[in-house]
């Protein structure tokens, strides 16, 4: 049966067929609760499929947990890519959704996100119980038990520490809310087949995401962009420099292979407390949660993007790993070419960027420098003209002193009114930070000369305006038509 409480589900037809059908295209977009054994599965698990009479439907993970069930062992569900489109767009929900994958509630009480949205504790929870069928509460602590299953499942990490990687302050703490929510201790993952794989200070986590999944043409815009000495960039991965001066680590993502829909995610030196907010920037970088078909069913009523779509049917928004370190480049990038800009952002990291020595990884020898570093330089020595030195001053003065931020439950619209209000700073320039820094799904740079190329019928080039126009049928996924046609124009030959 469905469960009456959660909205958010696909059809009961739908999720019957996907389920004996174990497509991967609906994993994380429903779990299959199994009344007569109290699991919850993915709709991809390889178990035999229950009777129609004995499942119940719900639409996330928490839901299932908060009515008593216990996550699968064979197919994991904390390995299921989320329902992104609840976190995707400007409700209160979906502002809500993005404050606890930052870690709002691991530091601050319910009462203090609701006051962040104007509302209060009691209306929110209401409006998770309606829209997730669980409370915000729940859904912070599936996610924080859920990513803990992952780490005891795939890596060799202490228990200890992955109950502070998992956001608990205290191990009994840990092994008791383990034990509530599972009825096993936390141990007892360890004695299962292939757990405990991995080394002390190499970390190798599976990150599920829903087919397609273009990969290669993410991995081919972030190539055409990295910085030699940050990132390295090749036909089949993408590593980078993270972490402190004091504590420099590096990452690497690369396809898991055998078919399986997921990316594999080495973790270099990153410590125990960083984990999961590495895991949910990466995630978020590769647009791991984006549910295709359902941008799909929106773009492909547009006739111009119907073949594009079909064409490169898995393309994701190619998100940044820092918004300070995207929002300089975007700066550099204001009307000059995509190797021009590298080269200014290059020769900024080379001159200011802390030096860094990671053993493993000779290649990746700078951090970027952050906004405080930035706003204590004269802007004239900064290598690039004076109006584009006056407006990188501007923007880290105001990112170090908090007049800008990238905080994930700004809506598209206030974003943009914060940040054209620095000097330099105008509407393409805002939006192209919100698709990359924010991976906003709806983030439209409607000034773009190469976009409004690539949209019109003819040789000329659409205004603004019409560009505008033009894209109100593509909300709220104005983002992902603009990487289209980029794309589209890049093949063709007619990007810069």
């Amino acid at each position: 049966m469905r469960d009456p409480t959660t909205t958010e589900l696909p059809d009961l037809q739908t999720c019957e067929q996907a389920r004996l059908s174990r497509d991967a295209r609906f994993d994380g977009l429903f779990f299959t609760a199994v009344t007569s054994t109290g699991i919850y599965c993915r709709p991809v698990c390889p178990a035999p499929p229950p009777r129609r009479e004995n499942i119940t439907y719900y639409a996330n993970a928490a839901a299932a947990e908060a009515a008593g069930f216990r996550p699968c062992l064979r197919c994991r569900p904390e390995l299921a890519p989320r329902n992104d489109v609840l976190r995707r767009g400007d409700s209160s929900v979906a502002q809500a959704l993005r404050m606890i994958d930052a870690g709002m509630l691991e530091q601050h009480s319910l009462a203090d996100m609701a006051r962040h949205l104007a509302l209060s504790d009691r209306q929110l929870r209401r409006l998770f119980v309606a829209r997730l069928g669980a409370t915000p509460m729940q859904v912070h602590s599936t996610r924080r038990l859920l990513f803990a299953k992952q780490l005891l499942s795939e890596t060799a990490l202490p228990i200890t520490q992955i109950a502070l990687a998992s956001g608990f302050r205290s191990l009994r703490r840990f092994n008791a809310a383990f034990q509530s929510a599972y009825q096993l201790a936390p141990r007892t993952l360890r004695k299962r087949p292939g757990a405990g794989a991995g080394a002390d200070k190499v970390l190798l986590l599976r990150l599920g995401y829903r087919p397609p999944y273009d990969f290669a043409a993410l991995l081919d815009f972030l190539r055409a962009r990295a910085l030699p000495g940050l990132e390295q960039v090749d036909d089949v991965s993408y590593a980078r420099a993270i972490g402190s001066a004091e504590r420099p680590a590096w990452l690497h993502v690369s396809a898991m292979g055998q078919g399986e829909h997921a990316l594999r995610l080495a973790l270099h030196g990153v410590a125990p407390t960083d984990l999961q907010g590495v895991v949910t920037r990466v995630r978020r970088m590769f647009d791991l949660d984006a549910d295709p078909h359902a941008i799909a069913a929106v773009l492909t009523r547009d006739a111009q993007l119907r073949p594009l779509l079909r064409r490169h049917p898995g393309l994701r928004l190619p998100g940044a790993w820092d918004g300070f370190e995207l929002a300089v480049r975007a700066v550099l990038g204001q009307q000059i070419s995509v190797a021009a800009a590298r080269t200014l952002a290059q020769r900024l990291l080379h001159a200011h960027g802390p030096r860094i020595t990671l053993a493993a990884a000779a290649a990746l020898e700078h951090l970027f420098p952050s906004a405080a570093t930035l706003a204590d330089i004269d802007p004239a020595t900064l290598g690039v003209s004076r109006m584009r030195a006056a407006t990188l001053h501007a923007l880290a003065c105001a990112v170090r002193d908090g007049m800008v931020d990238f905080e994930p439950a700004r809506t598209l619209d206030a974003w943009e009114t914060r940040w054209v209000a620095l000097p330099g700073i105008g509407a393409w320039t805002a939006h192209y930070i919100a698709l990359r820094a924010l991976s906003h799904p709806d983030a439209f740079p409607a000034n773009d000369l190469v976009l409004r190329r690539a949209a019109a019928e003819d040789a000329r080039a659409l205004s603004a305006k019409a560009m505008g126009a033009r894209a109100e049928a593509w909300r709220p996924w104005r983002a992902y038509a603009v990487m289209h046609l980029w794309r589209n124009a890049a093949l063709s030959g007619r990007s810069t």
